[in-house]
């Protein structure tokens, strides 16, 4: 068992691990700037090079994302990936959408993105047929069980869910910063144990980012 002082990162360590990590330069740099300004989530730097590391030790070439926002994710993806790997993106907003295509488009990869528009437990039935290497879902918080159940299905056996935000500030392990955060939290906490105990996953959650589960499928 962990001593108490190394159960998390503390945040002298955090801010260290923050400092050794290279910043990000051209596109990417403009969408995090973008994201800082407009309020957008995306993934945390070290969890979108986690991602992206993920996809090039795996050899991951189909990857389906739940809640594209703007693309960052999918860039990391892609970059990951290699020539002849694709990403299939969920996403409702159109806004988000016009953003990401752009983006997408500078970086060269917008041929090798699929973005189907809608809400994701929409949108999920009809993939059926289709297999994926890996899942990585960022998308509403008190929707993730059910995105979990509808993807799974998708997924190869030995393939991966990645998810995101599961500490979720640490509300998930403390207490709850605002009444309107109660609904998500709770959701977070309902997920993390589905998550854990998932008879078809061996999972994990990792102190990484704002809390990224990490999953194989073994059935």
């Amino acid at each position: 068992m962990k001593a108490r002082l190394d159960a998390i990162v503390r945040p002298e360590q955090a801010e260290y691990l923050e400092r050794l990590l290279p910043a990000n330069d051209g596109l990417l740099a403009e969408m995090e700037a973008y994201a800082e300004e407009h309020r957008v989530p995306i993934a945390d730097r070290e969890v979108a090079r986690f991602i992206e590391i993920t996809a090039r030790a795996t050899g991951a070439r189909r990857v389906l994302e739940i809640g594209m926002a703007i693309g960052y994710t999918v860039v990391h993806l892609l970059q990951g990936m290699g020539d002849g790997g694709e990403v299939v993106t969920i996403e409702p907003s159109e806004e988000m959408i016009a953003r990401g295509e752009g983006y997408l488009g500078r970086a060269g990869l917008r041929d090798r993105v699929r973005i189907e528009r809608g809400f994701a437990l929409e949108v999920l039935p009809r993939l059926a047929g289709e297999t994926f290497d890996a899942i990585f879902l960022d998308a509403l918080k008190e929707e993730y069980v059910q995105y979990l159940e509808l993807s799974l299905p998708l997924l190869r056996e030995g393939g991966l869910v990645i998810v995101d935000n599961l500490l979720w500030g640490g509300q998930v392990a403390g207490e709850i910063s605002s009444p309107e955060q109660t609904a998500s939290t709770q959701a977070l906490r309902e997920f993390n144990q589905v998550f854990i105990r998932h008879p078809q996953l061996l999972s994990v959650i990792l102190p990484v980012g704002d809390g990224l589960g990490y999953a194989v499928k073994t059935g």
